[in-house]
């Protein structure tokens, strides 16, 4: 567990290689367990994953976690399935929000830990500083006297090398020290195997053949092939102990990376099961005698929440598979069987579908799997869930840490200002670098990523979590321009936008297809501009050099699906096709756009 790249992926490649996992002819690509197409695109890990390792006669199963908040669901349950953790901690950019969160719902665990100091080998490495860091951080966190005595590792992650203590590994060092370390520190699983089977649902997975499978712990007892067992569901208030017999008729066990069918599996395994349609995450799956529930499985409310509507465009149709309602709503409610941090709810219009996540980032990563999946659909900018406390309104409140170039510190703290943001503290670094830490609004947050990369010319880093709510905040300031609306359907021409182009900044090129609605650009001012997009140039009997110049176009701005969705304001939405990523007003006409407005006021 650890912070957004800090090498918990990558050490976690070295540990497959060093236990044997890999045959020695094998060619194995960095980053091995980030299987899915989006990990291995944005370089980051999404979905924990579990892989099993042999040392010293030990059978070692590691679960490689998410690092951003976003996906702070999936570090819980990984939680569930494990006895101990490795706190990985780049030794120059210390501790981070990310690293106070994971240690907190460990700790809260009993968990015991091993601490990693990873990158070593950087330049401006800062090991004994950032030890110190670590250990305030346990002081600030710890539970219980015992959780303040932890070993440290050093480690060049990216090599496979390592040591006890502070230093920098030997050249010809291996992962030894830190597989010894685990063996040392973090106990066999103490489940007993004779008592009656009892076992957690931590995640779940599909296969065209098997159908669902459940993955989890067994936690006592026995799980066998062909057993008939009690799963125990989630309560309802008519139903507080809902439960179901089912057989189970397949049972794999993690080895290596893979997986192998078995004929059992006993207390302190990790399992991947098949055969029990109905089973959900937190699930108990139980003895038929004597069979008693786990505690479930729970995990932090979400903060943010978007609707998922059908595709009303009048392109809709054109580019995808999945268009109607019934798709959408089986595909969320689908989603959420798997993923515990994601909420989905029905509204009072049928095509549209409320989702709650915990930020951005998680929900654009939902929207492009279901893009590529083949679904149509539009949604809005998302919005924060506010809470009443003491009879007033709260909002969630992020914390953060900016690391960015000194000369852009000036720049940072004026961008955080409007949007309610607060600087605690300010750590220069020893490479022209300074780390900003701040607590804001999520509300304030949304699109100031992209803000963030403009002002600092893309040289500075962005990490957040939640750190709790505060009260309302009030209003705060979205985009700076309106909106550049055609006025009718058809195909842009670059004699209409080169006119356009004076007035704002552009979202189409020449040749793109538009309709009455959509958004082409952005004004340079703040009202909303109906502009005709599609206009040619009317054919003259002049013919002047200048007249005839061909015009001159600047690139147009492309929105990606995370600045479409953080740009819109409410009244617009973001429509998304397995090929297009389309900006639009809610009220496609303006006369539509007229009367709501008459409506709203």
């Amino acid at each position: 567990m650890a912070h957004v790249d800090h090498g918990k992926t990558t050490l976690l490649d070295a540990l497959l290689k060093s236990g044997g996992t890999f045959a020695a002819h094998q060619a194995v690509v960095d980053r091995v367990m980030d299987s899915n197409d989006q990990e291995r695109e944005r370089g980051i890990t999404i979905l924990a994953k579990a892989a099993e390792i042999e040392w010293r006669g030990t059978k070692i199963n590691f679960v490689d976690t998410p690092g951003h908040a976003d996906f702070g669901g999936e570090v819980e349950r990984a939680l569930a399935l494990v006895d101990g953790i490795l706190l990985l901690v780049d030794a120059a950019e210390g501790p981070l929000p990310q690293t106070r969160y994971v240690l907190s719902k460990a700790l809260a665990r009993d968990l015991p830990v091993v601490v990693v100091l990873n990158k070593v080998d950087r330049s401006d490495a800062r090991p004994e500083e950032v030890l110190h860091e670590v250990e305030q951080l346990f002081l600030d966190l710890a539970h219980h006297d015992h959780h303040l005595s932890f070993p440290v590792i050093s480690a060049v992650a990216r090599d496979g090398r390592s040591m006890k203590g502070i230093g920098m590994p030997a050249e010809n060092a291996d992962l030894v020290p830190l597989l010894d370390a685990i063996l040392d520190t973090i106990p066999a699983p103490t489940d007993d195997p004779a008592a009656p089977l009892q076992a957690l649902v931590a995640n779940l997975d599909a296969s065209d053949y098997l159908g669902r499978l459940a993955i989890g712990r067994v936690h006592a007892g026995v799980m066998r092939k062909g057993d008939t067992v009690t799963v125990w569901q989630h309560p309802t208030p008519t139903n507080p102990s809902p439960s179901i017999k089912r057989r189970i008729t397949t049972l794999f066990a993690f080895r290596g990376i893979g997986r192998e069918e078995v004929s059992e599996v006993s207390a302190g395994d990790l399992f991947i099961l098949a055969g029990i349609d109905e089973v959900e995450v937190g699930d108990t799956i139980a003895a038929l005698e004597n069979a008693q529930s786990l505690p479930r499985l729970e995990v932090d409310e979400p903060v943010l929440r978007m609707s998922f509507g059908v595709n009303t465009s009048p392109y809709a149709g054109r580019e995808g598979t999945y268009l109607t309602s019934r798709h959408l709503s089986e595909r969320l409610f689908k989603e959420v069987l798997g993923n515990v941090s994601i909420k989905v709810n029905t509204t009072d219009t049928p095509d549209v579908i409320s989702v709650a996540g915990r930020g951005e980032l998680q929900l654009a990563v939902l929207i492009e799997n279901m893009r590529r999946e083949g679904y149509e659909l539009q949604v809005s900018r998302p919005e924060v869930i506010t809470k009443e406390i003491d009879g007033k309104k709260h909002e969630p409140l992020e914390a953060g840490t900016i690391d960015v170039p000194d000369e852009y510190v000036g720049a940072v703290t004026q961008a955080l200002a409007p949007r309610k943001g607060r600087v605690t503290n300010l750590e220069p670094g020893d490479s022209g670098r300074t780390i900003v830490s701040f607590q804001a609004p999520s509300r304030g947050l949304i699109g100031f990523r992209s803000l963030l990369l403009t002002v600092t010319r893309g040289t500075a880093l962005l990490h957040q979590s939640l750190d709790g709510y505060m009260p309302w905040a009030g209003d705060l300031p979205h985009r700076l321009g309106g909106a550049m609306i055609a006025d009718r359907k058809g195909s842009t021409t670059a004699y209409a936008l080169d006119n356009l182009q004076l007035r704002g900044t552009l979202f189409v090129a020449p040749g793109v297809e538009v309709y009455e609605g959509m958004v082409v650009g952005e004004n340079s001012r703040d009202d909303e501009m109906v502009v005709n997009a599609v206009r040619a140039k009317e054919m003259t009997n002049i013919r002047t050099h200048s007249h005839d110049d061909g015009p001159k176009l600047a690139t147009p701005i492309t929105h990606t699906l995370e600045s479409g969705i953080q740009w819109i304001a409410d009244d617009e939405l973001v429509e998304v096709t397995p090929t297009n990523i389309r900006i639009r007003k809610r009220y496609l006409s303006l006369e539509d756009r007229r009367k709501s407005g008459k409506t709203n006021k």
